[in-house]
């Protein structure tokens, strides 16, 4: 995993944002690890489809995406799924590799501290075309994409936030 922040070529190639949520670790994982629900915690997400509710490693799924005008689907692998601890997936459009998001699930003496992690994998054999891809399905250019991620996972994170901590629909 490429450390957050690092950058190249004038953009970054994995950010990272944290939130401490004041629930019990099992409830929060549920709440990223229950990909059908991700469209209502990412403001880019519109909706999942999955065999399980609760996806386990090497499951697959589909996200289908949306930002103004711009509408995407990628295919998805999950790639941990540690209950409580870590749930991860790798992102791939046409067989070409896009990112890899996952969320930590940290113990602290208040709750947990969620950490939302993306890293951007369209680097070598693929990757002009993978950047073409980007570009055109959702109109951000690669040297923007961290900001606009970076700005979205803190959504993400501050709506999970809302709901473990009221006890909502999760288990």
């Amino acid at each position: 995993m490429t450390t957050p922040g690092a950058t190249s070529a004038g953009r970054e190639w994995a950010v990272e944002e944290r939130l401490v949520v004041n629930a019990p670790a099992e409830r929060v994982y549920a709440a990223v690890a229950g990909v059908r629900r991700m469209g209502r915690w990412s403001p880019e997400c519109r909706a999942v489809l999955s065999r399980r509710a609760m996806p386990r490693t090497g499951d697959r799924f589909v996200g289908f995406n949306r930002r103004g005008g711009w509408v995407w689907f990628t295919t998805c692998r999950v790639v941990r799924a540690e209950r409580g601890r870590e749930f991860a997936f790798r992102v791939t459009s046409f067989g070409l590799p896009i990112a890899l998001w996952g969320y930590r699930v940290e113990p602290r003496t208040d709750g947990v501290e969620l950490v939302e992690y993306w890293e951007d994998l369209r680097r070598g054999r693929g990757a002009k075309v993978a950047e073409f891809l980007g570009r055109a399905f959702t109109g951000t250019p690669p040297e923007r994409r961290a900001g606009l991620n970076r700005a979205n996972m803190r959504t993400t994170l501050h709506r999970i936030r809302v709901v473990a901590e009221q006890r909502g629909d999760l288990p």
